[in-house]
């Protein structure tokens, strides 16, 4: 019985190094593999603290500020092509565009030509005037274009010209709009919010719905909640734009020594790292490792820069670990000051406590296991 008892002792600190090494279940890394991780430049790693979110919170997001420089004054009263347009000539006195019946008020009264759309070459035809360029023109100026073409033809004709149908001045309304399709730009309705009114509003709650905008070959996007509340952002649109409209839930991922792994729908307006904790039942309290509480990001480039991070950017943003410490009272300080993003990830590692208590278990168990083998084999060969 002692030599089997012997023989499997011997084989018990392989056994326990293979399986520290393999077979111990974890969460996920350790603190200092994740602090190891950011020495090797494969993300930043930020102490979280008051300062720290005072930084962030003093570079907001900057949306469409490409944009915004461009938001001068508009031409969307222009005429071009494809646009119907109500031409009515007034001659006093009568003449080529009265009736001639009912008398000396019927021969002063307006004509209203039949609506014309404007062609491919910018041009309406005009009766008496023949084809006449309207395109690029305001509709006051397209009048005085079509009066000094029947200059000679007409008596005095005083004209008026309206656009009855928009389909120059117009942009493009995808996704989550009531009614997706064309919509109009006026001088008294050009913005963001203008015409996604227009089209019937959206259904979905606003804070999960992203507005895209392409123009001249960009791509720009901000959140329909923080549009509404930012008024320097509803910027005027332009002949040509597309709005989509996509259905964004905003989400974040808890993992490790929490009290939920899962993913979570974020409430409607901010939620603090605190707040977010909560949410998910807050910290292990057997195994969680309190002072390393941290949140996996993409950070904006521009508020990196700010928090002194040199980390090259990637296309979605500067990866940034933000480490936080609970143990710490003015920790609650930070995590309530600190916001939470769509798409961030909350992990805490288990303890060092808790990964030896982890070991320790294990060790009994295979402990246990070649004491029942030696035993057993013993009686056998008995």
């Amino acid at each position: 019985m002692i030599h089997y008892v012997g023989r499997w002792l011997f084989l018990l600190p392989a056994a326990l190094g293979v399986a520290s090494c393999s077979t111990l279940p974890r969460d996920g890394p350790t603190a200092r593999a994740i602090l190891q991780g950011a020495r090797s430049s494969d993300y930043a790693m930020v102490d979280l603290d008051y300062a720290a979110s005072e930084t962030l919170k003093s570079a907001p997001d900057a949306y469409l500020n490409s944009l915004i420089d461009e938001d001068g004054a508009n031409d969307v009263d222009l005429i071009g092509p494809g646009d119907g347009l109500l031409v009515s000539i007034f001659e006093p006195g009568g003449g080529l565009f009265s009736t001639g019946i009912g008398g000396e008020a019927a021969r002063a009264s307006a004509q209203t030509l039949p609506l014309l759309v404007v062609d491919a070459a910018g041009t309406v035809a005009v009766p008496y005037a023949g084809a006449v360029r309207v395109a690029g023109l305001s509709p006051s100026q397209a009048a005085q274009m079509i009066k000094r073409a029947l200059a000679g033809r007409a008596a005095n004709p005083q004209v008026l010209v309206s656009v009855a149908q928009n389909a120059f001045n117009t942009v493009v309304v995808l996704g989550e709009v009531t009614r997706p399709g064309r919509a109009a730009l006026t001088t008294n309705a050009d913005r963001i919010l203008d015409v996604i009114a227009e089209r019937g509003g959206v259904a979905r709650a606003i804070d999960d719905v992203v507005v895209r905008i392409d123009r001249g070959g960009r791509t720009l996007s901000i959140p329909l909640g923080v549009l509404t509340s930012r008024p320097a952002e509803n910027i005027k649109l332009r002949r040509g734009d597309q709005l989509n409209l996509v259905y964004y839930p905003r989400r974040f991922s808890s993992f490790g020594a929490l009290g939920q792994v899962t993913q979570v729908d974020m409430p409607a307006g901010s939620l603090s790292l605190a707040g977010a904790i909560s949410k998910i039942g807050g910290l292990d309290t057997n195994s969680a490792d309190a002072r390393s509480v941290l949140v996996f990001r993409f950070e904006r480039p521009e508020a990196a820069a700010n928090l002194g991070i040199s980390q090259v950017p990637t296309p979605r943003g500067v990866p940034v670990v933000y480490r936080l410490n609970l143990e710490d009272p003015s920790g609650f300080f930070a995590a309530e000051n600190f916001q939470i993003r769509p798409d961030d990830i909350i992990y805490v590692p288990r303890s060092g406590s808790a990964e030896l208590s982890k070991f320790f278990t294990l060790v009994q168990t295979i402990s246990r296991v070649v004491y029942d083998v030696s035993v057993t084999s013993a009686l056998s060969n008995d």
